[in-house]
């Protein structure tokens, strides 16, 4: 795994040209503010995300997993599994408990307060994907780094899984256009585009539903799975209700301590 870094990263610049091309091509939704603002504000807080996360972090999940097999941590090490099977069981239970990650982090309100700097974007695109707070960020690395101490994921589980929770994060958060007739069958297998924006709704409603990132299996299963937002997909408004501004980056940073109390954790009603 001495290439993670390289591997991560190629993905990563990858996926971005995709999508941000597929977006300049042919986009689900016209823009209401300019590309230009959002993105420099989104994109700096990846730079902010990524430094705090190398500076906090002495071991990230790979490496967790790499320590856990050398010293025989975990429920998988337990297990006598073939090694294909074990990579995907691997893939699986992280990306569930990045599910319920999220739910907790609609469900908790101090926790909402952090997650809201994702929903307060008044644009969906392939940066909203990227946009999340430090502190978020960390308590996300805190969380699947106890999920890989905990089940012993293959180091290549764990790198694939970091490899499409990125991935997938910018697809899904694409303003991309996919013709029914792909995103019907598609959205059995990954979270489309069309699934996900309805999670980005001004409706507290749906802005509790489809909190999938990668697999779509968890919402349908446990409840949370909406098809579409009520308004249609061009008539919906994104973001939350109570902040119709833009939010450059200093605002963003602040807005856990500066947003007072807010409606929208997952116990109120709709």
């Amino acid at each position: 795994m001495d290439n993670e870094v390289g591997v991560r990263l190629g993905f990563f610049l990858g996926v971005f040209a995709f999508v941000a091309a597929w977006e300049a091509l042919a986009p689900r939704r016209p823009r209401t503010i300019s590309k230009a603002i959002r993105w420099f504000s989104n994109l700096a807080i990846v730079g902010i995300n990524t430094t705090v996360l190398r500076l906090a972090f002495p071991l990230l999940p790979v490496g967790m997993a790499l320590l856990g097999q050398e010293r025989g941590w975990g429920l998988l090490n337990s297990i006598d599994l073939p090694n294909s099977l074990a990579v995907i069981l691997g893939v699986m239970v992280l990306d569930l408990a990045i599910y319920l990650q999220h739910v907790m982090f609609h469900a908790v309100p101090a926790l909402w307060r952090l997650h809201m700097v994702h929903h307060v974007d008044l644009d969906f695109d392939v940066t909203t994907g990227l946009r999340f707070h430090p502190i978020e960020t960390v308590l996300s690395m805190c969380i699947k780094l106890a999920v890989v101490a905990a089940f012993a994921q293959p180091a290549l589980a764990v790198l694939v899984f970091e490899v499409l929770l990125n991935g997938t994060s910018m697809f899904n958060h694409g303003n991309i256009r996919l013709p029914l007739g792909i995103d019907r069958p598609l959205r059995l297998f990954v979270v489309t585009p069309d699934m996900h924006r309805v999670h980005h709704s001004v409706l507290i409603r749906e802005t509790n539903s489809n909190f999938g990132f990668n697999l779509p299996w968890w919402d349908r299963l446990l409840g949370t799975y909406r098809d579409q937002p009520a308004a249609g997909h061009e008539g919906m408004t994104i973001g939350l209700a109570q902040f119709r501004d833009f939010l450059g980056l200093p605002r963003m940073l602040a807005l856990p301590m500066t947003a007072g109390r807010t409606p929208y954790p997952i116990n109120r009603g709709g």
